[in-house]
């Protein structure tokens, strides 16, 4: 399974399809608390970033590799307002 649910985590694991969006996004949206490790996921369908971008849950672990790390931070980044708050 590209997503293990657990507890308070989603781990993401080699390659995270189109058709784990739709459970993603439920699971963001009844716990919002969920952390995201995406330390094993090697690739990450446009739909998983897309619930990502939306739900902006805590990051756990970024992505080993480095291209698909720098991708994601770059796309996740928060906004400045954004993170002016958290401080």
């Amino acid at each position: 399974m590209p997503i293990e649910f657990k507890k308070n985590r989603a781990v993401f694991r080699g390659l995270v399809g189109v058709a784990e969006a739709e459970l993603l996004l439920e699971t963001l949206q009844k716990k919002s608390s969920t952390r995201i490790d995406l330390a094993a996921c090697d690739h990450l369908h446009t739909a998983n970033l897309q619930v990502l971008m939306a739900a902006r849950p805590a990051i756990a672990c970024w992505p080993k590799n480095p291209e698909l790390r720098s991708w994601l931070e770059d796309a996740l980044k928060l906004p400045a307002s954004a993170t002016a708050a958290q401080e």
